[in-house]
C-alpha cells in the first residue's frame, strides 16, 4: 500500500511538472512566433529542389547550425533550395507549406530570415496535395491476412493435406485418420 502511494506521489508530481514546463514552452514559442511575424517579407523566388535533409547536410549558415539544439542535429528537417533574384540560397520551410510548393516553378511565399512560413501564390495556381490517410496498426495485419487468404490452397484441399502439404516433413507425419473434410461456407 505505501509503495502505491508512492508511486501515486511520484506521478502526480511528475505530471504537474509537465504541466508548467508545458506552459513555460507554449509561452516561449508564441513570443518566437511574434518575431517571426514582425520580420516576415513577402519574396518571389523560383523553387529549384526540395528536400528532407540533416541540417549539416543541407549546406545552411554555421550560425543556425551552432544554435540548433544538439538533439535536433540529427533530425531530417524540409530544405529548400531556391533562387531569390541573382541569389540561390537553402532555406528552411514549414511542415505544411514544404508538402503545397511546386518544384521548378515561381512562386511568392512569406520569407522570415531563412525560414519560409507561408505561400501566397504559384504562377499556375497552387496544386491540389491529395492528403495521405494513416494507415492504422490493425491494417497492416488485414493486409497480411488478405495475401495469406490470396496464396492459401484452394478450398477443395482437406485442412491435413494443407498443413501436410508445406511441412518439410510431411511425407513423414501423413496420417490419414487426421484428414477431415474441409467445410466450405455456400
Amino acid at each position: 500500500m505505501i509503495i502505491f502511494l508512492v508511486v501515486l506521489v511520484v506521478l502526480i508530481g511528475i505530471c504537474v511538472g509537465l504541466y508548467f514546463f508545458g506552459k513555460k514552452a507554449e509561452k516561449k514559442q508564441a513570443e518566437q512566433k511574434e518575431q517571426m511575424d514582425a520580420v516576415a517579407q513577402t519574396v518571389s523566388m523560383l523553387v529549384i529542389d526540395k528536400k528532407r535533409l540533416k541540417l549539416k547536410e543541407a549546406g545552411l549558415p554555421a550560425a543556425v547550425v551552432e544554435n540548433t539544439p544538439k538533439y535536433l542535429r540529427r533530425t531530417r528537417v524540409p530544405i529548400v533550395k531556391a533562387k531569390i533574384g541573382p541569389k540561390i540560397m537553402t532555406l528552411m520551410c514549414e511542415e505544411k507549406v514544404f508538402e503545397v510548393l511546386p518544384v521548378k516553378k515561381e512562386a511568392k511565399v512569406v520569407l522570415s530570415g531563412i525560414y519560409i512560413t507561408g505561400i501566397k501564390s504559384v504562377r499556375g495556381g497552387i496544386p491540389e496535395v491529395a492528403k495521405k490517410k494513416k494507415k492504422g496498426l490493425f491494417s497492416r495485419f488485414k493486409k497480411r491476412k488478405e495475401l495469406k487468404v490470396k496464396s492459401s490452397a484452394p478450398a477443395s484441399q482437406t485442412g491435413a493435406e494443407l498443413f501436410y502439404s508445406f511441412h518439410p516433413i510431411s511425407k513423414f507425419l501423413y496420417f490419414p485418420i487426421f484428414s477431415i473434410p474441409r467445410i466450405t461456407p455456400p
